[in-house]
C-alpha cells in the first residue's frame, strides 16, 4: 500500500475505532456489546492457538531441557565424583584394617619367638626370577636385608631370601619344589626334614621310620647352623595325612602350611635370631577339645500308694493311673522300684 493521504487517514480512523471499542468493553464489563463477538472469535481461533501451542511446548520444553542440562550433567558429574571418593575411602579402609591385622600378628609371632624382624611388602611375585614361587619385597641391602635369612609373617614361615639388591629382595618361598628346612614336630620332638609341593601339603620326612605321627600334630623349624638361613621355632605347619612306614628308615608325611602363599602381602625379615630356642612357644594354642557332658540320671522311687517321688521328694506320677495299660507293666514296675530301693 502507498503511503499516500487516503492510506494515513484510514489508520487513523481504525485506530480511533478500537479506542472507541475498548472504552466501551470496559465500560460494559459482563455485559459488554462485544462479548458476543469476544466468544465468536473464541471459537473461530481457540482450536487453533490449542494446536500451535500443542507443537511449540515440546519444543520450548527441549529447548529449556537443553539449557539446564548443563547444570543437571555437572551435577550428575560431582555426585558420581563423590561416589567414586567414598567406595575408594571404603576400600582403603578395609585394606589398612587388613594391613593392619596382618602386621599385628606378625609382631606378636615375633614378641614370642624374640625374633628381630625387618618389615617388608610384597612387591611382586612370579617365576620371571628363575624360580617357581618367589615374591620380591621392598627392603634390600640398604635395610639390613643378607642373603639366607628367614622371612615369616603372623602365621609362620614364608621362606628364606636368595637374591639381595640394594632396595629389593627375592624371597624362595617355602613352598617352592627346591625349598627344604629342618623341622620339629611339637612335644615329640621328632626331627624331619619338609619339602615344598607348589600348592599341594609340604612333604615331611622324619628321620625315625617308626616315629608316632597323627593328623593336626604340628611341626615348628629346627633351625640352622648359627641360624642360617633358619632360625628355630617358626610355626610350619599341621599334618594332615601319613603314609605308613612299611618298615622303611624313615617315615612321610604331608603337612599343610600355615601361611596362605597366594595371598602375601606384609611379611618380615629376621634380622636378628632369638637368644635361645623358642621351641613351641611361637605357635597358637591348641584348640582344646570340650568334653562330653554327662547325662543326669533321675532316681525314682514307688511309694506304698504307687505315687513316684523322684530324689528331691517331688511325686512324679503314679503307677496306678495306667492301670489299663495291661498286668505286665504293672508287675514290672514294682520290680524296679524293689531294686530302687535296694
Amino acid at each position: 500500500m502507498r503511503d499516500t493521504r487516503e492510506s494515513r487517514l484510514l489508520l487513523v480512523l481504525l485506530i480511533a475505532i478500537a479506542f472507541a471499542l475498548i472504552t466501551v468493553d470496559i465500560r460494559g464489563g459482563e455485559e459488554s456489546p462485544v462479548d458476543g463477538a469476544r466468544q465468536a472469535a473464541a471459537t473461530v481461533f481457540g482450536p487453533i492457538e490449542n494446536g500451535v501451542a500443542t507443537a511449540v511446548d515440546p519444543v520450548g520444553n527441549a529447548i529449556g531441557a537443553v539449557r539446564d542440562s548443563g547444570k543437571r550433567h555437572d551435577r550428575i558429574s560431582a555426585l558420581e565424583q563423590e561416589n567414586a571418593a567414598l567406595k575408594a575411602k571404603l576400600g582403603s579402609d578395609d585394606r589398612t584394617s587388613s594391613r593392619v591385622r596382618q602386621l599385628d600378628a606378625m609382631l606378636k609371632n615375633a614378641g614370642a619367638g624374640q625374633y628381630g624382624i625387618k618389615g617388608a611388602e610384597v612387591i611382586a611375585i612370579g617365576a620371571a626370577q628363575g624360580f617357581s614361587w618367589t615374591i620380591t619385597i621392598d627392603a634390600g641391602s640398604n635395610d639390613g636385608i643378607r642373603r639366607d635369612m628367614t622371612v615369616l609373617n603372623g602365621e609362620g614361615l614364608v621362606g628364606r631370601v636368595t637374591t639381595v639388591g640394594p632396595s629389593t629382595a627375592t624371597v624362595l618361598l617355602a613352598n617352592d619344589p627346591d625349598f627344604t628346612v629342618g623341622t620339629r614336630m611339637e612335644k615329640t620332638d621328632e626331627l624331619g626334614f619338609a619339602t615344598g609341593q607348589g600348592s599341594r601339603p609340604l612333604s615331611v620326612q622324619f628321620l625315625n621310620g617308626k616315629a608316632k605321627v597323627k593328623a593336626g600334630d604340628r611341626l615348628v623349624t629346627f633351625g640352622s647352623s648359627k641360624d642360617k638361613p633358619f632360625v628355630p621355632g617358626v610355626p610350619v605347619g599341621e599334618v594332615v595325612r601319613v603314609d605308613p612306614s612299611g618298615g622303611a628308615l624313615t617315615r612321610t608325611v604331608y603337612v599343610k602350611p600355615y601361611v596362605g602363599f597366594t595371598k602375601l602381602d606384609i611379611v618380615g625379615v629376621v634380622v636378628q635370631a632369638p637368644r635361645s630356642d623358642p621351641r613351641d612357644t611361637v605357635l597358637p594354642k591348641a584348640p582344646v577339645k570340650a568334653k562330653p557332658k554327662p547325662t543326669p540320671t533321675v532316681t525314682v522311687t514307688v511309694q506304698p500308694n504307687g505315687d513316684l517321688v523322684d530324689g528331691s521328694g517331688k511325686v512324679v506320677g503314679n503307677i496306678n493311673e495306667n492301670a489299663g495299660d495291661g498286668a505286665a507293666a504293672g508287675d514290672q514296675q514294682p520290680d524296679n522300684a524293689a531294686n530302687d530301693q535296694e
